[in-house]
């Protein structure tokens, strides 16, 4: 097998040598080409159906930019085998993703829940799976040991010490899967946002002595430029009001499918029936599961007797009366909590079965954490103790979303915000 070149909408060409070929080509990898990287994003930006195949290559491409980058400023800072090793660490990290990626990670869909970090090492571990068979030829049964380590987090494997910048470089507040996914998203929903400059971020990084990295300070500008990226992206994409009420949509319509069909009041087949109701799932039948198992069903299941599964499988199919958010960002998941119960009794009065047509959905983002994995610049110290816009950043984002029916949208969130005015203390006589 030759060497090949990939090209790419975000990094044009990426040069993938035989060896890593022989484990892209595998039947598990290849089948993350039918995992959408944003799940039920489409609905909001409707070109937002790229995969967690292209962005897995995208990582593996920005892990090499990354260690080529180091090699220039600090040699022999990182030995040919470990650079290979982080290569891959990056193009194998989200391999265990379930359907419609983070979304379907729940065990109210899976019958055999497990995370996706678990799902991926059982998959590369496996004997009996193509790309389990092809890591051991391409590293070796050893150097795989070390792979996991790394992938793990762990600081040595068999007493050989995992310098830090290498786990950095895979998972951190600034590793290349997150900068790969900021810019690829951004660029599939088309969000204006602003974007950043990851060459310059590279240029900027340097390894200290105690192993990890260190950004000079001439580069926190591009530091800056990433962290608002990703705040913005965060607020506008991926908590968009319509994608968070899409998801609910889809885990709901199939856990009440597992629900029927546990009940013997749905017959489910095939790949659907490895995900919902076995509870001994193989690594090998977890990678036949795919997006397109459960986009096939909604037909069938748009038109089923049950009210739930129904109405919830019609929605996702036709993007038609929708239910809508009530417009108060000051929702908190306390206030949601203490109204509840009498929220759902109006909805119910208004002949709407609140089971079904009350949905809530949680936004919930620590933001930027210094000192907890944080950004340090060259004199030690965190990148927001540098820069009073990342301490903006740096407070959490936690509120509650809730959908209702629109025809009752207007009535009912005028009685839930006079229920809450002046604000928490004012709940008190609903506790």
């Amino acid at each position: 097998m030759r060497d090949r070149v990939i090209r790419d909408e975000i990094h044009r060409d990426i040069l993938v040598p035989s060896s890593h070929a022989t484990i892209i080509d595998t039947k598990e990898f290849q089948r993350l080409r039918s995992i959408q990287q944003l799940s039920t994003c489409e609905y909001v930006f409707p070109a937002a159906t790229h995969n967690r195949f292209s962005h897995s290559l995208g990582a593996y491409y920005l892990a090499k930019q990354l260690t080529i980058a180091l090699e220039e400023v600090q040699p022999n800072t990182i030995s040919k085998d470990d650079a290979e090793l982080v290569h891959l660490a990056a193009l194998l990290h989200d391999i265990g993703h379930p359907p419609y990626s983070h979304l379907l990670e729940t065990p109210e869909v899976f019958a055999t829940y497990h995370s996706h970090e678990h799902w991926g090492r059982l998959l590369l571990e496996s004997t009996e799976t193509e790309i389990g068979k092809a890591l051991r030829q391409v590293i070796g049964e050893d150097r795989m040991n070390r792979l996991f380590a790394l992938m793990d987090g762990q600081n040595e494997c068999d007493g050989i010490p995992i310098p830090p910048f290498m786990k950095e470089i895979v998972s951190s507040q600034l590793d290349v899967d997150r900068m790969d996914y900021l810019v690829r998203d951004q660029a599939n929903t088309g969000a204006q946002i602003g974007g950043f400059d990851i060459p310059r971020v590279f240029r900027a990084l340097r390894v200290g002595e105690n192993g990890h990295f260190y950004v000079k300070n001439w580069g926190l500008p591009a530091i800056e430029a990433y962290l608002v990226t990703r705040y913005h992206m965060y607020n506008q994409v991926y908590f968009h009001k319509v994608n968070m009420l899409t998801q609910n949509y889809l885990v709901k319509m199939l856990s009440r499918a597992r629900e029927l069909a546990l009940n013997g009041e749905l017959n489910i087949s095939g790949r659907l029936q490895l995900m919902l109701l076995k509870d001994d799932l193989t690594a090998v039948e977890y990678a036949e599961l795919n997006d397109s198992h459960v986009k096939v069903a909604l037909p069938d299941w748009a038109n089923h007797d049950d009210e739930i599964l129904s109405l919830y499988a019609e929605k996702l199919l036709s993007r038609k009366d929708f239910h809508k958010s009530i417009r108060i960002d000051s929702l908190t998941i306390e206030m949601v909590d203490i109204i509840k119960t009498r929220l759902e009794q109006v909805v119910s009065s208004k002949g709407f079965n609140p089971e079904i047509h009350v949905l809530y959905a949680k936004i919930s983002k620590r933001g930027y954490m210094p000192y907890e994995q944080g950004i340090l610049l060259e004199d030690g110290r965190d990148a927001a103790e540098h820069s009073s816009m990342i301490r903006s950043l740096s407070q959490p984002n936690e509120r509650a979303l809730i959908f209702i029916p629109e025809s009752i949208r207007d009535e009912v969130e005028a009685m839930v915000r006079d229920w809450i005015k002046p604000g928490q203390s004012s709940l008190s006589q609903f506790d």
